[in-house]
C-alpha cells in the first residue's frame, strides 16, 4: 500500500513535535526529582531590581574612612561544632600573665669617659726627669710624673719669697695699712704659684726653705693607667700640649647595640649581666646608665651604655662580649601570638561566644614578650579567643560580608552556579508559528509536483 506523500510529511512533523515534547517532559521530571532550580534567563539576569533600587535611592552615601578603604569589613559568624572540629578551631581564655624576656646584645668594653684625665701644663719649660716613662704604666694619685724647669716659675717663686720677707719687715710698723698691704702681696704671690700648678705642700716647703727651686715636680692627679703619653726627657713643652692621658679602670663602660624593636624594653637603671669568651662560665653584673638619642641607620640599632665595676681590672677596653638585659613588665593582660591576625593596619582576634558564635574584634597590642602579645585595648580578662583556625574564620567572615553586599545591590537571589549559558528557554517557544512554517513548506512541495 502506497502512503500518500502528504501523509508522510505530516507524520514526520508529528514525530518531531513528539520528540520536542518528550525532551521538555524529561527536563521537568529531572527538576522535580533532583530539586534543581529553573535556569536563569538573560532577561532575569539583566532585569533591574526596582525595589532594591528604590531603597538605595533613599540611602545617604557617606565617604569611607581610611580603614574602610584599605580593609574589607568583617561580620560575626556562627560555626557548628562539627565544622569547628573539621577546621581545627581551638580557644584560650584571656588572662593576666607575668611577662618577662631577655634582651641579648653584642657589647664592646670601653673606657669610662668620666674617669679619664689629661695632664697639661700652664707654663712653658723643659722636662728634666721623667718618672713615668711608658704607656700602660699604672700610677697612683700624687705620684711624681716628671720634673720641669721653667724660668717663669722660678721668677714667681722669688716674688713669693720677697713678699714673705717684706711682710716680716713691717711687723714692727705702727701703721695698720702697711701690715694690710704686705699681707695682700703675700696672698697674691701664693695664688700665682697655685696657678702655676704648685700644690699647697710645695708652697709650704718653699715658705720654710726661703729660697726658690730651679725645677718643680708635676704629680698625677688621679690613680689609673697611662693610656697615652707624649712626654720625653729633655723635651721643651708648652701649655697647649697634653703630656699624659690617665684612665681610671675601676669602673668601665660597655657599649651595646640593641635592635630598634627592643628599645621599648630598655630603661635606665635596669640590671644587666656581661659574659665574655675570655672568662667562660662567669658573669659580670652591671646596669644601664644611658640610652643614646640616635639610631644607626645601617644596622637599625640603638646604642645603649652600661656601667660595670672592675676592681681587679679583668675587663679591658675593646673586649667583646654578650650583654643580657632582664626585662620584667609584671602581670599584664596577654594573648598568644597565633591568635592575632595582623594586616599591617590593624590587629584582629576572634572572640568566641555561646552557641558557636565568633566575633571579629579589633584590638591594640603592646610589645611582644616571647610568644605572647601584651593587650592594651579591645579585650577583657576572662573572654575566650580563637588561637587556631583563625585564617579560615577570617575568610568565612569576609565572604559573608561580600554576600550581604551583593544582596543589598539586588543580586542576592541570583545563583551564578545555576546559570546555563547556551541552552534555549523552551517555556517561551511559539509552537504555533512553527506549524505555520511547516504547512507552507508542504504546499510548496505539492505545487512542484
Amino acid at each position: 500500500m502506497k502512503i500518500p506523500q502528504r501523509s508522510l510529511g505530516q507524520i514526520r512533523w508529528i514525530a518531531i513535535a513528539l520528540g520536542i515534547l518528550a525532551l521538555v517532559g524529561s527536563g521537568w521530571w529531572l527538576n522535580e526529582k533532583l530539586g534543581l532550580q529553573p535556569p536563569v534567563t538573560m532577561t532575569e539576569v539583566f532585569q533591574p531590581d526596582t525595589q532594591n533600587m528604590k531603597e538605595m535611592a533613599g540611602m545617604e552615601m557617606k565617604p569611607m574612612s581610611d580603614h574602610s578603604a584599605m580593609e574589607s569589613p568583617q561580620a560575626s559568624l556562627m560555626v557548628s561544632p562539627f565544622k569547628q572540629q573539621m577546621i581545627g578551631v581551638q580557644t584560650a581564655v584571656v588572662e593576666k600573665r607575668r611577662l618577662s624576656t631577655t634582651v641579648r646584645a653584642v657589647g664592646r668594653v670601653t673606657y669610662n669617659e668620666q674617669r679619664i684625665t689629661h695632664v697639661n701644663l700652664r707654663i712653658s719649660g723643659w722636662i728634666e726627669n721623667l718618672h713615668v716613662d711608658f704607656t700602660g704604666q699604672p700610677v697612683k694619685k700624687g705620684q711624681p710624673l716628671f720634673t720641669l724647669y721653667s724660668p717663669e716659675l722660678v721668677a714667681t717663686q722669688e716674688e713669693f719669697v720677697l713678699a714673705l720677707r717684706a711682710f716680716d719687715d713691717v711687723q714692727q710698723s705702727p701703721l695698720p695699712q702697711v701690715h694690710q698691704q704686705a699681707e695682700q702681696l703675700v696672698d697674691a704671690a701664693r695664688d700665682r704659684l697655685r696657678l702655676w700648678t704648685f700644690t699647697d705642700n710645695q708652697i709650704e716647703e718653699l715658705e720654710i726653705r726661703g729660697t726658690p727651686t730651679t725645677s718643680v715636680t708635676i704629680f698625677s692627679p688621679i690613680s689609673g693607667y697611662v693610656i697615652d703619653k707624649t712626654a720625653f726627657q729633655g723635651m721643651f713643652v708648652k701649655p697647649e700640649m697634653t703630656m699624659y692621658t690617665i684612665a681610671d679602670l675601676s669602673t668601665i663602660w660597655v657599649q651595646a647595640e640593641v635592635y630598634e624593636y627592643e628599645l621599648p624594653f630598655i630603661q635606665l637603671g635596669q640590671s644587666a649581666t656581661l659574659t665574655l669568651e675570655s672568662f667562660p662560665g662567669e658573669t659580670f653584673p652591671g646596669r644601664v646608665t644611658y640610652i643614646y638619642p640616635y639610631l644607626n641607620k645601617e644596622s637599625r640599632t640603638v646604642q645603649v651604655r652600661l656601667e660595670f665595676p672592675n676592681p681587679q681590672v679583668r675587663l679591658k677596653p675593646d673586649m667583646y662580649g654578650t650583654v643580657l638585659i632582664q626585662v620584667d613588665r609584671g602581670p599584664r593582660l596577654a594573648i598568644p601570638d597565633q591568635a592575632v591576625l595582623d594586616s599591617g593596619l590593624r590587629q584582629i582576634v576572634f572572640v568566641a561566644h555561646e552557641k558557636g558564635m565568633f566575633e571579629p574584634r579589633e584590638i591594640t597590642l603592646g610589645p611582644k614578650m616571647g610568644s605572647f602579645f601584651e593587650v592594651t585595648t579591645g579585650l577583657k580578662e576572662g573572654e575566650r579567643i580563637v588561637t587556631s583556625g583563625t585564617f579560615l574564620l577570617d575568610s568565612e567572615s569576609r565572604l559573608m560580608v561580600t554576600s550581604n553586599m551583593m544582596g543589598a545591590l539586588g543580586m542576592g537571589g541570583i545563583k551564578m552556579e545555576q546559570a546555563q549559558m547556551g541552552k534555549m528557554d523552551m517555556g517561551g517557544m511559539d509552537m504555533g508559528g512553527m506549524d505555520k512554517k511547516m504547512d507552507m513548506k508542504k504546499e510548496e512541495g505539492e505545487g512542484a509536483q
